[in-house]
């Protein structure tokens, strides 16, 4: 990297938290409300907790905690790959709109995240990937990215990956504005927005044979 680029991309990521912190302060206005109504109809389907939380993986490899709001069943066990989740009737209506990754604001704020970025992903996948591929959390990871707007999941594990590189190292706040407009443009559609559990026990498997004897 050349002292030009380097420098800009320290300013880069300065006016990009000081943009995260504002948008996200904003965004907690909004998020009260919303986290009321939303909150208050979890509430009262079964009685359980109003948030889901999950260790994720994020900048430069470190877990953090995730959180949405809660659309599985209380019964149901994220942790067990041998059976699909379930979700609730509400639970799929906010799941489908992209609802539930609203109070994932908070992880922004608290700079585990960023508005634009990576997905953050469970731990088990930054464990299979090569060195090259574990590039991808050497940035915050993001509540949206180039890899959403390019298909998500319908593409698979290693493309959105290169996609995720290619944001890394083509970084700028034109390409950011224009990942938010498609990411509004496509609303995140129900189909592309979530993985099942056979999924990504493929993807893991997948990332295991391509990147057998690259460290």
């Amino acid at each position: 990297m050349t002292t030009a680029r380097r420098k800009s991309h320290i300013i880069y990521r300065i006016i990009k938290r000081f943009l995260d912190i504002l948008f996200s302060l904003v965004g907690m206005v909004f998020l009260v409300p919303i986290t009321l109504v939303v909150g208050t109809i979890i509430k009262l389907q079964d009685g359980g907790p109003i948030f889901f939380k999950q260790t994720r993986t994020g900048k430069n490899g470190k877990d953090f905690e995730l959180i949405k709001f809660r659309s599985m069943p209380v019964s149901n066990d994220v942790r067990n790959f041998d059976e699909e989740d379930q979700m609730t009737k509400f639970g799929s209506l906010i799941r489908g709109t992209s609802i539930d990754e609203l109070p994932q604001i908070w992880n922004i704020l608290k700079g585990e995240m960023s508005f634009i970025g990576p997905r953050p992903w469970i731990p088990e996948y930054y464990r299979n990937m090569s060195k090259t591929q574990r590039r991808r959390c050497v940035v915050r990871p993001g509540l949206t990215g180039l890899a959403q707007v390019k298909g998500r999941n319908k593409i698979s594990v290693t493309k959105r990956i290169q996609y995720d590189l290619e944001y890394i190292d083509n970084f700028s706040f034109g390409e950011d504005i224009r990942i938010v407009f498609l990411t509004l443009g496509a609303g995140l559609k129900k189909e592309t927005a979530y993985g099942s559990k056979q999924m990504i026990r493929e993807e893991i498997t997948e990332l295991k044979n391509t990147t057998r004897g690259d460290a």
